[in-house]
């Protein structure tokens, strides 16, 4: 199936490369999917199994590793979320194939910050959309995939009535032609119908049997391209070289295998923001410890270095989109002055940014440094996504015996574009190492002394764009030491202290910088400390959980706490730090 669909759009690419409307967006669009599929069908070569999910997990690795442009990282993403719907099943039928189409759109759509309706995330989306809708009413996955293909055609015709530059040009969108060749072929190797032909503008049916069943994959994508209609002039041909505004198109992984120890805490979002400065068509994706970027942009260097601190940049890619535009009118036999006489005809500049207003600001304006910035020092990945979603910029990994050194404070002040930082040590261990990064940074920057996580969210949270760097700092410094904080631990000798004796592998709670409690049991420890922490009363309960808590011990304690203390709030979040099985702030 997925090489009849890889065959059909390779043997069409140039149709598609030709529908290409917004300005050379990813080179090719034909191209760009046709060399993804093609990378997915390389993955595939060898691998047989008889289990689907794993023969469809197979695909989307290759897919993944080998797109190209927004239409191949889009359509990475649809296999993507399809075969991690499939994952477990050694066959699916028509509701599982339904409920894995519309996954796929799910995670495609993540993928894009600012989805455009009338592109191949449309088609996709209908096409999905109708399926689950049929699914537990068709016998087949032959008939539901012939259902897809003619949803999918049906929308891709629909598409010039959604994105205006393409009903200006008489076009429909070049990457949801390609999918819907794609579908195409997926329906015709599961139906024994017979598929008319069509005009070259038009979606084919070619099958299998135009070559001999022992040819492989290699020598069909030749024949293909042998065979290859001729094709007119391009949508593109229809549109001005200077109205590429951001005209760099980008691609590199991010290697996090390869990160320094001092690498920040990657967040999608705020990556997708910062791109999206001077920047479009930008796409992220992360897969395990690879992280693919897309992007167009006006200064590839700011793009290069803003993606340099979380790990090594491979398989980098720069095409500059204007030269590729001068070239195809070249080849395409006409002058610029002879394709656009009428400027007044070009589409306006919301419509070939995606609806996106135009940018007003100068180019040198883009990355003026932000007024404010945070950094904060964290344990586990739930910590640190709490902070990152509560105005800290910057996670720096480290806690009780990981502290992060005075270089890598200095290296992430240097990395954080913001006029005035501030620091959140969260540990007393690392309160000067944060001191001395901020006199040797030479930059405007000020140390907020919290000593533990709990203090270091109050203090995130205080924090207000509208105020002085005085006024923060005092905000940030009294909501610190308005939180009691507490943890659990286990004790890793024995000894005694403040007469409470202590044995190695013992539950120990510890409130601020005491330690209150030593026991063999984790509940009871949980319990001592946080009746400790509640003797001046409170209002709310943070509960993080880490690593090594466990889920029985979380609920005794949840219902403990209602019964003991019901006039107070409790919130458990997922902290996932080591070490501390428990973490608690009481407000």
């Amino acid at each position: 199936m997925a090489a009849a669909g890889a065959d059909l759009l390779n043997r069409n690419a140039e149709r598609v490369n030709a529908l290409n409307v917004f300005p050379v967006p990813d080179g090719d669009t034909g191209t760009n999917m046709n060399l993804t599929m093609t990378s997915g069908m390389k993955e595939l070569q060898g691998k047989t199994s008889p289990h689907l999910g794993k023969v469809v997990e197979a695909l989307s690795k290759g897919l993944l590793m080998g797109a190209r442009g927004n239409s191949g990282v889009i359509l990475s993403q649809l296999f993507r979320g399809f075969a991690k719907s499939l994952a477990a099943l050694e066959e699916a039928g028509p509701v599982q194939l339904a409920a894995a189409l519309q996954y796929g759109v799910d995670m495609a759509y993540k993928a894009v910050v600012k989805p455009v309706e009338g592109t191949i995330l449309t088609v996709a989306r209908e096409a999905a959309k109708h399926a689950v809708t049929i699914s537990r009413r068709t016998g087949a996955a032959d008939e539901l995939m012939r259902e897809v293909y003619e949803k999918a055609n049906e929308a891709l015709q629909r598409t010039p009535e959604q994105l205006p530059v393409l009903k200006q040009v008489g076009v429909v969108d070049s990457g949801g032609q390609g999918l819907v060749y794609i579908y195409e072929g997926f329906a015709r190797v599961l139906s024994t119908l017979d598929a008319p032909q069509h005009e070259a503008s038009e979606t084919t049916f070619v099958t299998e049997a135009a070559l001999p069943e022992d040819v492989g994959m290699a020598d069909r994508l030749r024949h293909a391209a042998a065979n290859r209609p001729a094709v007119g002039h391009s949508a593109q041909s229809r549109l001005s070289t200077e109205d590429i505004e951001f005209l760099y198109d980008m691609e590199f992984f991010i290697d996090r295998n390869k990160a320094a120890k001092s690498a920040p805490v990657f967040n999608e979002q705020r990556f997708k923001d910062a791109l999206a400065k001077d920047g479009d068509s930008i796409l992220v994706i992360e897969s395990d410890d690879i992280i693919k970027v897309h992007v167009h942009s006006r200064k590839p260097g700011d793009v290069l270095n803003l993606a340099l601190p979380y790990g090594e940049l491979i398989d980098i890619h720069i095409l500059n989109m204007r030269e590729q535009h001068r070239d195809l009118l070249v080849e395409e036999g006409h002058a610029e002055s002879d394709i656009l006489p009428d400027r007044e005809a070009l589409a306006a500049a919301e419509v070939l940014t995606g609806g996106a207003a135009p940018q007003t600001t100068s180019p040198e304006q883009v990355h003026e440094f932000a007024p404010f910035g945070i950094i904060a020092v964290a344990m586990g990945e739930g910590i640190a996504e709490i902070l990152l979603d509560n105005n800290v910029d910057i996670v720096l990994s480290g806690g009780q015996t990981m502290n992060p050194s005075t270089e890598d404070f200095v290296k992430a002040i240097e990395a954080l574009p913001a006029e005035h930082i501030f620091l959140l040590p969260n540990n007393g261990n690392i309160i000067l190492a944060a001191e001395q990064a901020a006199e040797l940074a030479g930059r405007s920057v000020s140390v907020i002394t919290t000593r533990t996580v709990p203090q270091g969210l109050a203090a995130a949270l205080a924090f207000r764009d509208d105020e002085s760097i005085e006024r923060n700092s005092e905000l940030m410094k009294r909501a610190s030491e308005s939180v009691r904080s507490g943890q659990v631990t286990q004790a890793v000798r024995d000894t005694s202290i403040d007469g409470i004796a202590i044995r190695e592998g013992d539950f120990i709670g510890i409130q601020e910088k005491a330690i209150v409690v030593s026991t063999s049991d984790l509940s009871d420890a949980c319990r001592t400390l946080l009746s400790g922490m509640l003797e001046d009363g409170g209002d709310l309960i943070t509960v993080l959980t880490g690593e090594d808590a466990d889920e029985g011990v979380t609920s005794q304690l949840k219902q403990w706490l209602n019964a003991e203390h019901p006039d107070v709030e409790v919130e458990v979040l997922e902290g996932g730090q080591p070490l501390y099985p428990y973490v608690f702030a009481v407000e």
